[in-house]
């Protein structure tokens, strides 16, 4: 059986160092441990691990845990910061370097291509440079430098990712208030306030009849979709009692849940299996979130092992392959 992984991430060094020199609320710190985690202010947002940088290493680990194919995004800060020219010039470098890795290894690597979202006019441009590059989708963070997806001053950009019928990996970063929430403790902006910043994305998206306006673009919500498919009574109630003129989209939020993909990575095989329940099996892909320092390849492994074998090759090939046209 085929595996395609389609989430997974990278760095390259000219990206880092532009980050480093020019990355503005961004910063380079070293843990007690002495090595170099990304934070914004006070507050951790990623932690590199030599994986992200080495796609020899990257080679090996796929061979070693039987991954066909892994589909490649720059992670968290991604490019919106800096200003922009800087934030165009690291999305190129990044893009570059994924298609560079995708020429030395073509039957193994693609990627979501990373754009500069604050700038418009020009993340049409660099869209449009990556597609022609072999760019197999886009990657975005839940939120653009605090500000939602679903503002119309995006609207140009998901109208250029809806004509082209694009896969969309939707990602966490640190949600706006993380410091009012103190959430730089105990890593709590990784496991309650990315899941946090992916659900409030997603369900803004539902309830603003954002997939009414752009049908054809195929958003994957990572790490399970966050806390999504555990809200679906209560987002059905909160329709249910709504005004209908104050109602923006035009079927029932469960209907949107199963419209969107996801993906696998949630760590534990019963909140795998309840997301399945929700949505159905052909709406959940492989994820392992390589190499982070919280990535679960094996556990990925071992809970669609211990599924049907339908829904198995379901999540970790032919959902992908037919998305990705692999």
């Amino acid at each position: 059986m085929t595996i395609i992984d389609v989430h997974t991430h990278a760095y390259t060094r000219e990206w880092f160092d532009i980050l480093r020199a020019e990355g503005g609320e961004y910063n380079i710190q070293t843990r007690p441990d002495g090595k170099e985690e990304i934070f914004r202010g006070s507050t951790p947002v990623a932690f590199p691990q030599p994986g992200h940088f080495d796609y020899d290493l990257r080679i090996k680990q796929m061979d070693a845990t039987g991954i066909d194919i892994s589909i490649v995004s720059l992670t968290c800060p991604n490019v919106y910061w800096g200003g922009e020219e800087v934030s165009c010039r690291a999305a190129k470098v990044s893009n570059d370097s994924m298609v560079e890795a995708q020429r030395i290894y073509p039957d193994r690597i693609r990627w979501y291509a990373s754009l500069p979202w604050q700038y418009p006019e020009r993340a049409i441009e660099e869209l449009k440079r990556c597609c022609d590059l072999g760019a197999s989708g886009v990657m975005v963070l839940a939120n653009i430098a605090g500000r939602s997806l679903t503002d119309p001053f995006f609207a140009e950009i998901w109208k250029e990712i809806d004509r082209r019928s694009l896969p969309v990996l939707l990602h966490p970063t640190d949600p706006p208030g993380v410091d009012v929430m103190d959430m730089g403790k105990y890593d709590l902006s990784w496991s309650v306030g990315f899941m946090f910043d992916t659900t409030l994305a997603v369900t803004r998206m539902i309830f603003d009849g954002f997939f009414d306006s752009y049908p054809n673009l195929k958003l994957i919500a990572s790490h399970g979709g966050g806390a999504l498919p555990y809200l679906v009574g209560r987002f059905e109630k909160g329709d249910e009692v709504e005004l209908a003129s104050r109602r923006k989209m035009e079927r029932k939020p469960t209907d949107y849940l199963r419209h969107i993909y996801y993906d696998c990575i949630n760590y534990d095989p019963r909140a795998l299996q309840y997301l399945i329940s929700i949505v159905g099996a052909d709406r959940v892909m492989f994820g392992s979130d390589w190499p982070h320092q919280v990535f679960d390849t094996s556990g990925a492994l071992a809970n669609t092992d211990a599924l049907p074998i339908d829904q198995c090759k379901a999540i970790r090939s032919s959902n992908a392959s037919a998305l990705f046209k692999i």
